[in-house]
Protein backbone atom coordinates (compact mmCIF):
# COMPACT_ATOMS: atom_id res chain seq x y z
CA UNK A 1 0.00 0.00 0.00
CA UNK A 2 1.31 3.47 -0.95
CA UNK A 3 1.76 5.75 2.06
CA UNK A 4 -0.30 8.91 1.90
CA UNK A 5 1.90 11.95 1.37
CA UNK A 6 1.08 15.33 2.86
CA UNK A 7 1.01 18.37 0.60
CA UNK A 8 4.09 19.84 2.26
CA UNK A 9 6.03 16.55 2.50
CA UNK A 10 8.94 15.84 0.13
CA UNK A 11 7.67 14.36 -3.13
CA UNK A 12 7.93 10.60 -3.54
CA UNK A 13 9.93 11.03 -6.78
CA UNK A 14 13.09 12.14 -4.95
CA UNK A 15 13.20 15.62 -6.47
CA UNK A 16 13.43 17.26 -3.04
CA UNK A 17 10.49 19.51 -3.83
CA UNK A 18 7.28 19.63 -1.82
CA UNK A 19 4.65 17.17 -2.99
CA UNK A 20 2.13 19.94 -3.77
CA UNK A 21 4.63 21.63 -6.10
CA UNK A 22 5.80 18.43 -7.76
CA UNK A 23 3.61 15.37 -8.40
CA UNK A 24 0.39 16.00 -6.48
CA UNK A 25 -1.59 17.37 -9.42
CA UNK A 26 -0.31 14.57 -11.66
CA UNK A 27 -1.17 11.93 -9.06
CA UNK A 28 -4.70 13.33 -8.77
CA UNK A 29 -5.22 12.95 -12.53
CA UNK A 30 -3.79 9.43 -12.45
CA UNK A 31 -6.13 8.48 -9.59
CA UNK A 32 -9.11 9.86 -11.52
CA UNK A 33 -8.22 7.89 -14.65
CA UNK A 34 -7.76 4.74 -12.58
CA UNK A 35 -11.19 5.22 -10.96
CA UNK A 36 -12.67 5.30 -14.47
CA UNK A 37 -11.13 1.95 -15.34
CA UNK A 38 -8.08 3.06 -17.31
CA UNK A 39 -4.65 1.42 -17.07
CA UNK A 40 -2.30 3.82 -15.28
CA UNK A 41 1.48 3.79 -14.70
CA UNK A 42 2.98 2.86 -11.37
CA UNK A 43 5.37 5.29 -9.73
CA UNK A 44 8.44 3.16 -10.42
CA UNK A 45 8.25 3.83 -14.18
CA UNK A 46 7.88 7.61 -13.82
CA UNK A 47 11.35 9.19 -13.97
CA UNK A 48 12.48 12.32 -12.16
CA UNK A 49 14.67 15.06 -13.65
CA UNK A 50 17.91 13.61 -12.28
CA UNK A 51 17.18 10.19 -13.74
CA UNK A 52 16.17 11.67 -17.10
CA UNK A 53 19.45 13.61 -17.26
CA UNK A 54 21.42 10.39 -16.69
CA UNK A 55 19.35 8.55 -19.30
CA UNK A 56 20.13 11.31 -21.81
CA UNK A 57 23.85 10.64 -21.32
CA UNK A 58 23.29 6.96 -22.13
CA UNK A 59 21.36 8.01 -25.23
CA UNK A 60 24.30 10.08 -26.47
CA UNK A 61 26.37 6.90 -26.74
CA UNK A 62 23.63 4.98 -28.53
CA UNK A 63 23.08 7.78 -31.05
CA UNK A 64 26.81 8.12 -31.72
CA UNK A 65 27.15 4.38 -32.34
CA UNK A 66 24.29 4.29 -34.87
CA UNK A 67 25.56 7.47 -36.55
CA UNK A 68 28.94 5.79 -37.02
CA UNK A 69 27.36 2.61 -38.38
CA UNK A 70 25.36 4.69 -40.86
CA UNK A 71 28.55 6.33 -42.11
CA UNK A 72 30.52 3.10 -42.50
CA UNK A 73 28.09 0.28 -43.35
CA UNK A 74 28.67 -0.98 -46.89
CA UNK A 75 28.31 -3.80 -49.36
CA UNK A 76 30.75 -6.64 -48.59
CA UNK A 77 30.79 -5.95 -44.87
CA UNK A 78 29.91 -8.87 -42.61
CA UNK A 79 27.58 -8.28 -39.68
CA UNK A 80 30.15 -9.53 -37.14
CA UNK A 81 32.10 -6.38 -37.98
CA UNK A 82 29.06 -4.31 -36.96
CA UNK A 83 28.99 -6.16 -33.65
CA UNK A 84 32.68 -5.42 -33.08
CA UNK A 85 32.21 -1.71 -33.84
CA UNK A 86 29.25 -1.46 -31.46
CA UNK A 87 31.14 -3.17 -28.64
CA UNK A 88 34.31 -1.13 -29.05
CA UNK A 89 32.58 2.24 -29.45
CA UNK A 90 30.18 1.66 -26.56
CA UNK A 91 32.89 0.55 -24.14
CA UNK A 92 35.33 3.26 -25.29
CA UNK A 93 32.65 5.84 -24.37
CA UNK A 94 32.19 4.31 -20.91
CA UNK A 95 29.10 2.21 -21.52
CA UNK A 96 28.23 -1.46 -21.84
CA UNK A 97 26.19 -2.95 -24.70
CA UNK A 98 22.92 -3.77 -22.95
CA UNK A 99 22.04 -6.89 -25.01
CA UNK A 100 25.36 -8.64 -24.35
CA UNK A 101 24.68 -11.79 -22.27
CA UNK A 102 21.12 -10.66 -21.54
CA UNK A 103 19.13 -13.88 -21.05
CA UNK A 104 21.90 -15.66 -22.92
CA UNK A 105 22.03 -13.34 -25.94
CA UNK A 106 25.65 -13.67 -27.13
CA UNK A 107 26.22 -10.39 -28.99
CA UNK A 108 26.41 -6.63 -28.46
CA UNK A 109 23.85 -5.72 -31.12
CA UNK A 110 21.07 -7.19 -33.26
CA UNK A 111 21.54 -7.14 -37.04
CA UNK A 112 18.38 -8.22 -38.87
CA UNK A 113 18.62 -8.54 -42.65
CA UNK A 114 15.75 -8.65 -45.16
CA UNK A 115 13.20 -11.21 -43.89
CA UNK A 116 14.64 -11.22 -40.37
CA UNK A 117 12.15 -9.36 -38.19
CA UNK A 118 14.41 -8.86 -35.16
CA UNK A 119 17.17 -10.35 -32.96
CA UNK A 120 19.35 -11.22 -35.94
CA UNK A 121 22.72 -12.70 -34.89
CA UNK A 122 25.81 -10.88 -36.17
CA UNK A 123 27.98 -13.32 -38.12
CA UNK A 124 31.11 -13.46 -40.27
CA UNK A 125 29.02 -15.54 -42.65
CA UNK A 126 26.32 -12.89 -43.16
CA UNK A 127 27.87 -10.59 -45.76
CA UNK A 128 25.88 -7.56 -46.82
CA UNK A 129 25.17 -7.36 -50.53
CA UNK A 130 23.66 -4.76 -52.78
CA UNK A 131 19.89 -4.69 -52.42
CA UNK A 132 19.81 -5.76 -48.77
CA UNK A 133 17.98 -3.86 -46.07
CA UNK A 134 19.23 -4.23 -42.51
CA UNK A 135 18.04 -3.15 -39.10
CA UNK A 136 20.78 -2.42 -36.58
CA UNK A 137 19.37 -2.38 -33.04
CA UNK A 138 21.73 -0.98 -30.41
CA UNK A 139 21.18 -0.53 -26.68
CA UNK A 140 23.46 1.01 -24.06
CA UNK A 141 23.86 0.67 -20.30
CA UNK A 142 25.70 3.69 -18.87
CA UNK A 143 26.12 3.49 -15.09
CA UNK A 144 22.78 1.68 -14.76
CA UNK A 145 20.84 3.95 -17.12
CA UNK A 146 19.59 2.47 -20.38
CA UNK A 147 18.99 3.66 -23.92
CA UNK A 148 17.63 1.77 -26.92
CA UNK A 149 17.10 2.60 -30.59
CA UNK A 150 17.45 1.10 -34.05
CA UNK A 151 17.71 2.26 -37.63
CA UNK A 152 17.26 0.79 -41.08
CA UNK A 153 20.07 0.95 -43.64
CA UNK A 154 19.76 0.29 -47.36
CA UNK A 155 22.79 -1.36 -48.97
CA UNK A 156 23.46 0.09 -52.42
CA UNK A 157 20.55 0.13 -54.82
CA UNK A 158 17.53 -1.59 -53.28
CA UNK A 159 14.31 -2.35 -55.09
CA UNK A 160 11.57 0.30 -55.00
CA UNK A 161 9.43 -2.17 -53.03
CA UNK A 162 12.02 -2.55 -50.27
CA UNK A 163 12.78 1.18 -50.15
CA UNK A 164 9.09 1.97 -49.82
CA UNK A 165 8.77 -0.50 -46.93
CA UNK A 166 11.67 1.19 -45.13
CA UNK A 167 10.24 4.66 -45.72
CA UNK A 168 6.67 3.81 -44.73
CA UNK A 169 7.90 2.11 -41.54
CA UNK A 170 9.70 5.31 -40.58
CA UNK A 171 6.53 7.25 -41.34
CA UNK A 172 4.64 4.90 -39.01
CA UNK A 173 6.98 5.85 -36.17
CA UNK A 174 6.50 9.54 -36.96
CA UNK A 175 2.69 9.17 -37.03
CA UNK A 176 2.80 7.41 -33.69
CA UNK A 177 5.13 9.99 -32.17
CA UNK A 178 2.71 12.78 -33.07
CA UNK A 179 0.15 11.14 -30.76
CA UNK A 180 2.45 11.05 -27.71
CA UNK A 181 1.22 13.73 -25.32
CA UNK A 182 0.46 13.87 -21.59
CA UNK A 183 -2.93 12.50 -20.54
CA UNK A 184 -3.45 10.71 -23.81
CA UNK A 185 -3.18 6.94 -24.14
CA UNK A 186 -0.72 4.47 -25.60
CA UNK A 187 -3.54 3.25 -27.81
CA UNK A 188 -3.66 6.67 -29.50
CA UNK A 189 -0.09 6.12 -30.65
CA UNK A 190 -0.66 2.45 -31.48
CA UNK A 191 -3.65 3.06 -33.70
CA UNK A 192 -1.85 5.82 -35.61
CA UNK A 193 1.03 3.42 -36.33
CA UNK A 194 -1.32 0.59 -37.27
CA UNK A 195 -3.53 2.65 -39.56
CA UNK A 196 -0.62 4.05 -41.58
CA UNK A 197 0.97 0.64 -42.09
CA UNK A 198 -2.27 -0.99 -43.17
CA UNK A 199 -3.21 1.94 -45.43
CA UNK A 200 0.00 1.20 -47.32
CA UNK A 201 -0.72 -2.51 -47.63
CA UNK A 202 1.54 -3.76 -44.84
CA UNK A 203 1.03 -5.70 -41.61
CA UNK A 204 2.50 -5.15 -38.13
CA UNK A 205 3.91 -7.93 -35.98
CA UNK A 206 1.61 -8.59 -33.02
CA UNK A 207 3.76 -10.73 -30.73
CA UNK A 208 6.70 -8.32 -30.33
CA UNK A 209 6.46 -4.64 -29.44
CA UNK A 210 8.07 -1.74 -27.67
CA UNK A 211 8.65 -1.29 -23.96
CA UNK A 212 9.42 1.08 -21.17
CA UNK A 213 13.11 1.80 -20.70
CA UNK A 214 15.50 3.90 -18.66
CA UNK A 215 16.18 2.43 -15.24
CA UNK A 216 16.06 -1.07 -16.72
CA UNK A 217 16.56 -2.30 -20.26
CA UNK A 218 12.96 -3.52 -20.43
CA UNK A 219 10.28 -2.02 -18.19
CA UNK A 220 6.55 -1.62 -18.22
CA UNK A 221 4.56 -0.78 -20.23
CA UNK A 222 4.54 -3.23 -23.12
CA UNK A 223 3.90 -1.20 -26.26
CA UNK A 224 1.80 -2.72 -29.04
CA UNK A 225 0.68 -1.34 -32.39
CA UNK A 226 -2.56 -3.20 -32.97
CA UNK A 227 -4.39 -1.08 -30.41
CA UNK A 228 -7.24 1.44 -30.29
CA UNK A 229 -7.47 5.10 -29.38
CA UNK A 230 -8.42 5.76 -25.77
CA UNK A 231 -7.11 2.37 -24.69
CA UNK A 232 -3.90 0.99 -23.14
CA UNK A 233 -1.88 2.89 -20.51
CA UNK A 234 -2.41 6.53 -19.64
CA UNK A 235 0.53 8.69 -20.80
CA UNK A 236 1.99 10.61 -17.88
CA UNK A 237 4.91 13.08 -17.77
CA UNK A 238 8.11 11.24 -16.85
CA UNK A 239 7.25 8.03 -18.71
CA UNK A 240 9.86 6.80 -21.20
CA UNK A 241 9.18 4.08 -23.77
CA UNK A 242 10.15 2.93 -27.25
CA UNK A 243 8.16 3.17 -30.45
CA UNK A 244 9.44 0.34 -32.66
CA UNK A 245 6.86 -1.25 -34.96
CA UNK A 246 8.03 -4.24 -36.98
CA UNK A 247 6.31 -3.83 -40.33
CA UNK A 248 6.04 -6.77 -42.73
CA UNK A 249 5.74 -6.43 -46.49
CA UNK A 250 3.58 -9.53 -46.57
CA UNK A 251 1.64 -11.53 -44.02
CA UNK A 252 1.79 -10.89 -40.30
CA UNK A 253 2.94 -14.37 -39.27
CA UNK A 254 6.45 -14.85 -37.90
CA UNK A 255 8.53 -17.70 -36.50
CA UNK A 256 11.55 -18.03 -34.22
CA UNK A 257 14.63 -19.94 -35.37
CA UNK A 258 14.32 -23.30 -33.57
CA UNK A 259 18.09 -23.75 -33.40
CA UNK A 260 19.01 -20.62 -31.46
CA UNK A 261 15.57 -19.58 -30.11
CA UNK A 262 16.37 -15.91 -30.83
CA UNK A 263 16.25 -14.90 -34.48
CA UNK A 264 12.77 -13.99 -35.72
CA UNK A 265 11.74 -14.30 -39.38
CA UNK A 266 8.67 -13.59 -41.49
CA UNK A 267 6.89 -16.83 -42.22
CA UNK A 268 6.35 -15.97 -45.90
CA UNK A 269 9.97 -14.94 -46.46
CA UNK A 270 9.11 -11.37 -47.47
CA UNK A 271 11.08 -8.44 -46.00
CA UNK A 272 10.37 -6.75 -42.69
CA UNK A 273 11.48 -3.31 -41.49
CA UNK A 274 11.78 -1.60 -38.11
CA UNK A 275 12.79 1.82 -36.83
CA UNK A 276 13.03 2.38 -33.09
CA UNK A 277 13.03 5.62 -31.13
CA UNK A 278 12.93 6.27 -27.40
CA UNK A 279 10.50 8.97 -26.26
CA UNK A 280 9.91 10.87 -23.02
CA UNK A 281 6.43 12.13 -22.17
CA UNK A 282 6.79 15.74 -21.01
CA UNK A 283 4.36 18.17 -19.39
CA UNK A 284 3.70 19.82 -22.76
CA UNK A 285 4.16 16.97 -25.25
CA UNK A 286 7.14 14.70 -25.83
CA UNK A 287 10.89 14.64 -26.33
CA UNK A 288 12.71 12.10 -28.49
CA UNK A 289 15.70 10.99 -26.40
CA UNK A 290 17.21 8.38 -28.69
CA UNK A 291 16.98 7.54 -32.38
Amino acid sequence: MIRKIGRNDPCWCGSGRKYKACHQASDDRIALASSRGHIVPTRDIIKNEEQIAAIRESCKINIAVLDYIGEHIHEGMNTAEIDRIVYEMTTDMGGVPAPLHLEGYPYSVCTSVNDQVCHGFPSEHVILKEGDIINVDASTNLNGYFSDSSRMYCIGDVTPEKRRLVEVTKECVERGLAEVKPWGYLGDMGQAVHDHAFANGYTIVREIGGHGVGLKFHEEPWVGYNTKRGQEMLLVPGMIFTIEPMVNMGRVEIYVDPENDWEVYTEDGLPSAQWEIMVLVTRTGHEVLCW
